[in-house]
């Protein structure tokens, strides 16, 4: 449906429902959903216009905002739905979330106060609330089960490690999602799982708050919610504001039920993981994929988050190959985006397939050098190096009786080292230098392993070295 008509449908909704004309109809930023937003107005009334084609997904909406109003959660009213069950019309909260609000006051104590009023809330929301919830009309899952987990960590292992290279053991991978999956699935579930519980979801509105965008929520645990607004980047704070906050919310816990605090605290650090792991999904996709600024800034401090549970409230020993990836992360430039911290250049060097295409560059300036490296001698072509690699002793030795490989290399190095020599002076973050060849194993593998070290040992400069086809070494090159 077009914009034009979804506009007519909401118009025709305003004016029905408050018998007055609609004068103006203004389309809102998106953010990470599909559906469209609209602020409509009149002579005396304000409304909020919604266009979801995922009817499902809609009826899940109103069947929640009714059930939580009648336990006195402050969502949105719904003044009418249209007969197609796509298009409806919500009250005008205005346009403070309390991401806005908490960054505009520079994160300051006062404002964090509202981080308190908002988890206490979300305690009433998952235990009033899911008193009244329909669980069946949840969409696309009533229970958080294994499968739901799954989706979540799978969404991390598609949408961030594979777009951004992370070298990783699949299976390894598998056993650690395994292992956290079991974990998961031992804390105690039946309470309202709002699912996508942070701070662009709550409105600040008449010095109170309000909730949104609670379609996804499910029967589930409460630890995950908790997780979701205390280890947000986009909350803003930092471990002993997230410990504090923990404790306010277990002390308004025990008065409403027993808990023991110990497993649930143990718990609530597994929760954080994987909302972790699903968040960096997110930014993957939104922010790199769909290049959204706003989820791509998110992923430093997301990265940061998962050290701290390793080194601090995790056992690191029972996730090796998730630990495993946040090292390699944590070397890589998008542990350093946008902090504005470090002045010290970051030469990116990769190797990569051509049947694979150009490998991207996730730094904010982009571009750099591609070097061609399929002209020089092929030792992928001979039985001897095929399960070999640019690494090993013999490839480097056939390649390097060729003086075309030695000439390449000192001109990729000539024609280079005067960018780097320029992107240091004027302080530039960074720079990407791509070798590629047939299957990515063993010309451009040398060729990135061996300017890697050339320029690491002549500049002061940090140097991050990327094979993007390290996994599939078993090819011609």
């Amino acid at each position: 449906m077009t914009n034009k008509a979804s506009i007519h449908i909401l118009q025709q909704l305003f004016e029905l429902h408050f018998n007055e004309k609609a004068t103006k109809t203004h389309q809102l930023a998106s953010s990470g959903s599909e559906r469209v937003y609209y602020r409509i107005t009149g002579v005396s009334n304000s409304a909020i216009g919604v266009f979801n084609n995922n009817i499902s997904e809609n009826e899940a909406f109103f069947s929640f905002t009714l059930s939580l109003a009648k336990s006195r959660v402050a969502v949105p009213s719904i003044y009418a739905i249209a007969k197609d069950r796509k298009h409806y019309l919500l009250s005008d909260l205005g346009d403070t979330t309390l991401y806005n609000y908490l960054k505009e006051a520079n994160y300051a104590p006062k404002a964090l106060c509202q981080v308190k009023n908002a988890i206490l809330d979300l305690l009433k929301i998952q235990t009033e609330g899911g008193k009244h919830i329909d669980f069946s009309m949840c969409y696309p899952r009533e229970y958080f089960d294994r499968q739901s987990i799954m989706w979540d960590l799978n969404y991390f292992k598609y949408n961030f490690l594979k777009i951004t290279h992370t070298d990783f053991d699949e299976q390894a991978l598998e056993y650690d999602f395994d292992t956290l999956a079991n974990e998961l699935l031992k804390a105690p579930t039946g309470y309202f799982m709002y699912r996508d519980f942070q701070t662009r979801n709550i409105m600040l509105h008449n010095n109170k708050l309000w909730f949104i965008d609670y379609q996804g929520g499910r029967k589930g645990p409460l630890q995950y919610d908790l997780a979701s607004i205390l280890f947000s980047p986009k909350t803003g704070l930092n471990n002993i504001q997230r410990e504090t906050l923990l404790d306010v919310y277990l002390d308004q816990l025990e008065t409403l039920q027993q808990i023991n605090r110990e497993q649930f605290t143990h718990t609530f650090y597994l929760f954080a993981l994987a909302r972790i792991l699903q968040a960096l999904g997110a930014y993957g996709f939104r922010g790199i994929i769909e290049q959204k600024p706003g989820f791509k800034k998110s992923i430093p401090t997301a990265l940061q988050n998962l050290s701290y549970l390793f080194e601090h409230k995790i056992d690191a020993a029972l996730f090796p190959e998730i630990q495993k990836c946040l090292k390699h992360l944590l070397q890589s430039p998008y542990a350093e985006q946008s902090n504005g911290q470090s002045t010290k250049l970051t030469i990116r060097v990769v190797s990569f397939s051509y049947r694979k295409g150009y490998p991207y560059d996730p730094s904010e300036n982009g571009g750099g050098f591609v070097f061609d490296c399929r002209g020089l001698p092929n030792p992928g072509r001979l039985d001897k190096y095929k399960s070999l690699n640019g690494i090993d002793e013999p490839v480097i030795e056939y390649l390097e009786q060729y003086p075309e490989v030695k000439n390449f290399v000192q001109n990729v190095e000539n024609t280079v080292s005067p960018t780097i020599e320029n992107y240091i002076e004027r302080g530039f973050r960074h720079l990407c230098v791509s070798f590629g060849c047939t299957g990515g194993q063993h010309r451009s593998v040398y060729n990135a392993e061996i300017f890697a070290r050339n320029i690491e040992n002549k500049y002061p400069v940090s140097v991050v070295l990327i094979h993007t086809e390290k996994q599939n070494w078993n090819q011609d090159g």
